[in-house]
């Protein structure tokens, strides 16, 4: 079935329900619920989802959130049967007043719209105007109605400079808005998003949710979203709902109660906040509340007002803000010399003239846009593209391990440790190998389980497992902290900083998670206009930049310039991070 309906969906008027009466509505208290509800995947017997009871009202804005694993995506598809996962379920789920099992594909497609975390599993036609068109012609609408819609949608999104452009050629962040508007223009009452923002850059992302937000405010539309990154979905959530592992509803309420219980009991999303959030927290432990703030600040620009008040309160500075991390010496190992590349003799070049070294004993970290080619960058340099003009040049028998972005691609077996077996005869490696790489990743559990049937987050963690396998001289990682919670993202920094430090692997990572990269890596280049247009040491990339930057510098620019991360305040005001250290 196609995502937004199914192509051969009955045409015609949409029958009426039992809480239809004389045309108007028995409109139910909420737009969904929940009530007593568990699930249980078909192979074991043991809940998924425990007792979950909760009811979202009409114009809410809830983020779902817990650790990778705590069955958020399983809870979501829930209120939408065709993408619901195979497992059995009791409880009440309701859309609307209506269980969504009783529901036809055409009230589904106009009740309940879904956002996935690729936007390429859910593009359905060649060009944007036929994709906006798409679900309005399955339900069979007439062409006067349909053209309006598309335009009204068009101009809200404000795709109409591209309206007549192929889907191919859109950017990530232009073909999930147009995600988003192809479900919007059905009209639903509800909009469920799973990680929309996970593949987007961070001005991507950015500009996602605040048209998601636009569209919550202005139009009514319900919205719940799961999301890792937490820094720009919470201040704009009206609603919180915790999930923790195994499957049961640890909070619901409003966004400034769930910090203050993360500040009592961290449930491993600490360093998920916002850093505005967590710098407030960082005072209130030390029992210097500037101000006499009765709640956290959630957004930069509250964290701003907090800072600054701060400082106009006398609050004293420790000591200068930290200076860039020290460079390791090592060698170089792998370099681009001139790089050119394109993928057919018709098409523009992808990269122009890049020159990079890569060396030995460091973290170097590539950021961009969307369709910048920091993809193409790492396959040239694994040697799985041909450069066009230009070349690769490797130390000798130095040994590379690409991770695409796409995890799934490494896997091929049915189990998980039969797949990380796979390459034992060739990295000369044993099961006993295997089973301590599980233990180290916090896998062993899943050693059983189908690739395809882990999380998002464990998905990418056994991918790493894979490669680490081979005993690489060089990691390429391509967006290796995409999906994953922040305990684990937090637990692959320490192993990619182990790798690079005590292994002196040379690291190359690409990725959207500016944090992530502001507290592991040494370097940091960023590509724009087909090449490298800058390579600094991370903490000053960071402290130069206003739009790639981290949000704490955001806070700090102009009152406490040199802070990079929450650490960084931490050490300048002579604060204790307590435990939850970042």
């Amino acid at each position: 079935m196609m995502t937004r309906l199914a192509s051969g969906a009955a045409r015609g008027p949409v029958p009426a329900r039992e809480n239809d009466v004389g045309g108007l509505r028995n409109v139910s208290e909420y737009a969904l619920e929940m009530r007593d509800y568990a699930f249980s995947y078909g192979s074991t017997s043991t809940d998924a989802l425990h007792d979950i009871s909760f009811g979202l009202r009409h114009g809410s804005f809830a983020v779902l959130c817990g650790t990778s694993g705590s069955g958020k995506s399983t809870l979501l598809r829930a209120f939408k049967p065709e993408l619901a996962v195979a497992g059995e379920s009791r409880g009440t789920v309701r859309v609307l007043g209506d269980d969504p099992h009783l529901l036809g594909p055409v009230e589904s497609a106009t009740r309940v719209g879904f956002v996935m975390q690729d936007p390429e599993n859910q593009i359905v036609t060649d060009t944007v105007w036929h994709e906006l068109a798409f679900g309005l012609e399955s339900i069979g609408m007439d062409p006067q109605t349909m053209r309006r819609r598309v335009a009204e949608a068009a101009h809200f999104f404000g795709i109409g400079s591209w309206f007549d452009r192929r889907t191919a050629d859109l950017s990530g962040g232009q073909k999930q808005l147009l995600n988003l508007a192809a479900i919007v223009v059905m009209q639903p009452a509800v909009l469920v998003l799973d990680e929309p923002t996970s593949q987007l850059d961070p001005i991507a992302a950015k500009a996602f949710l605040d048209v998601l937000e636009r569209v919550n405010s202005e139009l009514g539309i319900t919205v719940v979203i799961t999301e890792h990154r937490l820094e720009d979905v919470l201040p704009i959530a009206d609603r919180v709902l915790l999930l923790e592992r195994g499957g049961t509803l640890a909070y619901d309420g409003d966004r400034d109660g769930f910090a203050h219980m993360l500040a009592k009991h961290d449930s491993g999303l600490y360093a998920a906040l916002p850093a505005a959030t967590r710098m407030g927290m960082l005072f209130e432990r030390a029992g210097r509340d500037p101000g006499g703030h009765v709640t956290y600040p959630f957004s930069v620009r509250e964290g701003r007002s907090y800072l600054a008040d701060a400082l106009a309160h006398g609050e004293r500075v420790a000591g200068p803000p930290p200076t860039e991390r020290a460079l390791p010496s090592g060698d170089v190992v792998l370099s681009a010399r001139d790089l050119w590349f394109r993928y057919t003799r018709d098409m523009p070049f992808v990269l122009r003239g890049v020159d990079f070294n890569l060396h030995a004993g460091r973290i170097s970290a590539l950021v961009g846009g969307n369709g910048s080619g920091k993809s193409t960058l790492l396959s040239a340099l694994a040697g799985v593209r041909k450069p066009e003009r230009g070349r690769v040049v490797r130390a000798r028998n130095l040994h590379v391990a690409l991770m695409a972005q796409n995890p799934k691609t490494l896997f091929v077996r049915d189990r998980l440790v039969d797949d990380l077996m796979e390459w034992s005869d060739v990295g000369g490696y044993s099961l006993h190998d295997v089973n301590n790489m599980l233990e180290r990743l916090g896998l062993e559990q899943l050693r059983a389980r189908h690739p395809y049937d882990l999380s998002g987050g464990e998905t990418q963690k056994a991918a790493l497992a894979k490669i680490l396998l081979l005993g690489p001289d060089v990691l390429l990682l391509d967006e290796p902290t995409k999906g994953l919670d922040a305990p684990a993202k937090a637990q692959i920094g320490r192993i990619l900083s182990d790798l690079a430090l005590r292994e002196g692997k040379a690291i190359l990572l690409t990725t959207h998670d500016l944090e992530f990269v502001s507290e592991i890596a040494h370097t940091c280049s960023m590509l724009f206009g087909h090449d490298i247009t800058c390579t600094q040491d991370a903490h000053g990339f960071f402290v130069d930049n206003l739009f790639y930057s981290t949000p704490t510098a955001r806070i700090a620019r102009g009152m406490l310039d040199g802070c990079v991360t929450t650490a960084d305040l931490a050490v300048s005001f002579g604060l204790a991070e307590g435990t939850h250290d970042e």
